[in-house]
């Protein structure tokens, strides 16, 4: 080949020339620009011009208008004369000289004056000029209450709630809980399964709750949408009249400027989805992330024909882009619903907050989130803001995902940043007693301006009513509490409660409380016990920090109750203000002044080493022994595997065992060192009385055991092998009758007493009185039966049966009948709830009425003993007892309170009656019913220790 050819030089124009060119083409391509976009809009112009509208263009214009209108109150609220909710002929109220806690400045704010509502708005609070108030009504149309100092609260928030929907009594026609027809189902709604005749809403009442949010239940992965209704009575009587700011999709409207009330709507991950539809957690977020995605693209299509019908384009719009299913979730993504999320431990709550990022949507709470304080900063990850926490205060370890749940987690959410709501969970946990859950939390170190916060402003946040509950202030709705003392101290309770400005309780009793109760308790210092429970990831080390053997002396003792055939305050009758109690080898060896109980002389000059332990005005006193729940023979109650297992029913199955087949040992069955159980012992109690699991007519034969013991070989371990035999006649659906099982019992005794031999030697001691016959019912129908069998056994044999009634709801209907009897009765529930027909008729107790059914059956000398149902509840045994005392009056003592749950039970339960066996406690400064004490050691007569916390 040839050499390549050169290219050809270019010609250079001249300079002129070259700009003329360079102008020239720019100038064209303007003006094909600009003819361009004329012919665009000459096109837009003709297409709009000759764009058919549509008969319903108004209804979707004013729907695509709306899509951008966000929650929250209007920028008028604040200018309303009245309530929405107003009732016309409410009368205006003026409290007076009251204690606010308005909710202010982070729950700091208290104030003192007065609060003046009407037309179901708050008018004036603090200094308000009362003559003026006094001349805008006549004498006819104003309430006037003198509070004389009483504290003043919002009314309570239960912001996770099932009422109405989980009713009490629980009947098979008013449980409307869960939906079972598929994981995702956000067409639902709880309101349409809301019964007004639920039993509970005048209860919760009286403990102070005045709005709830009604969620579905946790079956689903997206449950349905939820509901905030006040709990009053409307003159309606209709679901709708309950609720507060409904969304305007119920009646089909849709504004078209301003703003939209929030949406709710509930979600849950982990367990309860993944067990209903036999899936995992894996299967459960896919279907999330499904439903989400199909609402997502729902959305999209929204924006893109809103935007052309904004502009008037409709030649071939169609109808606007919908779908009744999926709507909900759809304006989950436009931001105007509070996503409320059943979510438990950290896989799920991270699984969840992943989600809220990849579709961008915010958390408005997690609810339960018994792991969100080992993992704050995952919910800070949140898309938009972190999530409340929904939580519990202490109800925990029920479940595997509660396992590593901890009384601790209210204030280390708090020290996160994270905002802590306090809920009921209703009927899980009876709302009635929500602010109880606030005391508790404050017991472990939530502060108190969160702690009244958590069930009252931050709640009402959360279900995005801020604007209008949850504080005392003008402009918000009159929903107020004014208590009987400082709501936090131990017992309180309403003397009133208003709701849209209307009291609530007619007639109401109010106990006279000590001055002491108007203040904020002291609670103990729980600093280094937090920390661990970070540390150990939830599972800090529970047993005692020491087992010690040799002198202790416990100084500044202000009570020392001794234990007998009654508890008694020995310093009380001895009139010694602070004394001191000296222990050697686990046993009282001294008591009384400094003077008379002096270190030198119980050394006996040996140098003996004596450990001193201040308990600033603490208290020695009986351990609580506990019953009623599966403490010791369960860990986790929801996981089979971890427990002894179930009694047979000898009434259900086809092969009737024999009696002594039937009658095992709980013995036999117990396992050691548990978490409730080590909870309880650090609580102040040390034993355990437990039969063996069942769910049918045969309990078996009870055991006394150590709540602080290692395990079963460990000197003192089990306190007594057999305490009592078992049974439980109770009306259950699908089970043999009752009257079936009071012939089965009618059999047993008397056939036992008829043949000695071959019966076993355990049933003999129950005919013969050795051992009592411990039987669980509520009826107070069951229980006369009971009592007439007891009666015809004893006429018929001459030997006293030892019969103990354990649940017995209703048995302070036959209060005369049970003391001429001579039977025993054990409430499991002491403040009691309505949960099955059979516990319908309660005598509910101040403010409803003035007697409760444990001062009730005490007035009439039955031998009242106090118990449990769940075993994370032991460890709170004590303020259980402190309220019942607050609660009665001064009708009984503090001795008779702690006798409740501890000598008392061992009489009713076991056949050991020596009463001076029981193990000590010691708190440090205060009793051990008070929520200033702590307890610091257990004093162990039968180990010949002290145990140290």
């Amino acid at each position: 080949m040839g050499e390549p050819l050169l290219p050809m030089p270019t010609p250079v124009l001249p300079t002129k020339r070259r700009h003329f060119y360079r102008y020239s083409r720019f100038i064209f391509c303007a003006l094909v620009s600009l003819l361009a976009l004329q012919l665009f809009y000459i096109q837009s112009f003709f297409t709009v011009l000759y764009s058919p509208i549509p008969i319903n263009a108004e209804r979707t214009l004013a729907r695509c208008r709306a899509l951008d209108l966000l929650p929250g109150p209007s920028t008028e609220f604040y200018k309303r004369s009245e309530s929405d909710r107003y009732v016309l002929g409410t009368r205006a109220t003026l409290i007076l000289n009251a204690r606010i806690w308005t909710g202010g400045y982070n729950g700091t704010e208290v104030l003192q004056g007065h609060i003046y509502f009407d037309k179901g708005i708050i008018k004036g609070v603090g200094g308000l000029d009362v003559n003026i108030i006094k001349r805008l009504h006549s004498q006819d149309n104003l309430n006037i209450v003198n509070v004389e100092g009483a504290w003043v609260t919002p009314g309570i928030v239960d912001a996770h709630s099932h009422l109405g929907v989980l009713s009490a009594p629980a009947l098979s026609g008013a449980n409307d809980g869960n939906s079972h027809n598929g994981p995702v189902l956000p067409w639902l709604r709880s309101l349409d399964g809301l019964n007004t005749r639920d039993e509970s809403y005048s209860l919760s009442i009286a403990g102070g709750v005045t709005t709830a949010l009604i969620l579905p239940g946790s079956a689903n992965a997206i449950g349905g949408q939820a509901f905030t209704i006040k709990l009053r009575k409307t003159a309606e009587r209709s679901p709708t009249a309950m609720l507060i700011e409904p969304p305007h999709e119920l009646n089909g409207t849709f504004p078209v400027s301003g703003t939209v009330p929030w949406r709710q709507i509930k979600h849950a991950c982990g367990e309860n989805p993944s067990r209903v539809y036999s899936g995992t957690r894996m299967d459960t977020f896919w279907a999330f992330r499904q439903a989400y995605d199909r609402a997502r693209q729902i959305k999209e299509k929204q924006d893109v024909y809103c935007k052309k019908a904004l502009s008037a384009q409709w030649r071939d719009l169609g109808e606007f882009p919908e779908d009744l299913k999926w709507e909900a979730l759809v304006d989950v993504l436009r931001g105007r619903v509070r996503v409320q999320t059943h979510c438990y431990e950290a896989v799920d709550l991270d699984d969840l907050i992943r989600l809220s990022n990849e579709f961008k949507f915010s958390i408005a709470a997690v609810h339960h989130a018994h792991e969100a304080y080992l993992v704050p900063d995952v919910l800070k990850r949140a898309y938009g803001s972190p999530p409340a926490a929904a939580i519990f205060a202490t109800h925990a370890r029920y479940k595997r995902e509660a396992y590593r749940g901890s009384e601790f987690a209210p204030r280390i959410l708090a020290e996160n940043g994270i905002q802590v709501v306090l809920k009921s969970d209703h009927p899980v946990s009876n709302s009635r007693y929500l602010l109880f859950d606030a005391q508790q939390a404050h017991y472990y170190g939530l502060p108190e301006n969160l702690a009244l916060g958590a069930v009252t402003t931050q709640p009402a946040q959360v279900v995005g009513l801020g604007h209008r509950i949850g504080h005392i202030k003008e402009g918000w709705d009159a929903d107020l509490v004014v208590w009987d003392s400082h709501p936090l101290a131990l017992g309180a309770t309403p003397s009133q409660v208003y709701i849209d400005g209307i009291s609530q309780l007619e007639l109401p009793y109010v106990v006279d409380k000590p001055n002491s109760l108007q203040n904020v308790p002291k609670v103990p210092n729980f600093d280094r016990e937090a920390t661990a429970a970070i540390e150990y990831e939830g599972l800090p080390p529970l047993l005692p920090d020491e087992s010690y053997v040799g002198d202790v002396l416990f100084k500044n003792v202000k009570n020392f109750f001794v234990p007998g055939d009654r508890i008694r305050d020995v310093f009380a009758t001895q009139n010694i203000d602070s004394g001191v109690v000296m222990v050697r080898n686990g046993s009282i060896a001294c008591s009384g002044s400094e003077t008379s109980c002096s270190i030198a002389e119980l050394a006996d000059g040996r140098g003996r080493h004596v450990r001193i332990i201040d308990l600033k005005g603490g208290s020695i006193s009986p351990s609580l022994v506990s019953y009623g729940s599966a403490l010791g023979v369960s860990e986790i109650q929801g996981e089979v595997s971890t427990g002894d297992g179930a009694v047979p029913d000898p009434l259900s199955v086809s092969t009737t065992p024999t009696v002594e087949q039937l009658l095992v040992r709980a013995v036999d069955g117990l396992q050691f060192a548990g978490r409730d159980a080590l909870l309880a012992y650090r609580a102040g109690v040390t034993r355990a009385i437990v039969a063996p699991s069942h769910t049918g007519f045969v309990g078996g034969l009870g055991v006394e055991f150590s709540l602080g013991a290692r395990h079963k070989l460990e000197n003192g371990a089990v306190n007594q092998e057999v305490t009592g035999l078992h049974v439980s006649i109770l009306q259950r659906s699908r089970k043999p009758s009752v009257s079936t099982q009071i012939a089965v019992l009618r059999q047993w005794l008397f056939t036992a007493h008829a043949q000695h031999n071959g019966v076993s030697a355990h049933l003999l001691d129950a005919v013969r009185g050795h051992i009592p016959l411990v039987v669980e019912t509520h009826s107070a129908d069951v229980i006369a039966t009971l009592v007439e069998l007891k009666r015809e056994f004893e006429a018929n044999t001459g030997l006293p049966l030892r019969m103990t009634i354990t649940g017995a709801t209703e048995a302070h209907l036959l209060a005369s009948e049970l003391a001429e009897a001579g039977v025993g009765v054990i409430l499991t529930r002491p403040r009691p709830f309505p949960g099955t027909w059979e516990q319908r008729r309660i005598l509910p107790g101040p403010p409803l009425s003035s007697e409760s059914a444990v001062l009730k059956l005490l007035a009439h000398n039955v031998t009242v003993g106090v118990g449990i149902e769940e075993p994370s509840s032991a460890a709170a045994t004590r303020f259980d007892l402190g309220w019942i005392a607050l609660e009665a009056g001064g009708r009984i003592s503090r001795s008779q309170a702690i006798a409740l749950a501890s000598t008392n039970l061992k009489k009713l339960l076991s056949g050991n009656r020596d009463n001076n066996t029981l193990d000590l406690v010691a708190t440090q400064g205060g009793d051990l019913l008070s929520l200033e004490s702590k307890v610091v050691a257990v004093i162990l007569p039968a180990r010949g220790v002290v145990d140290f916390f």
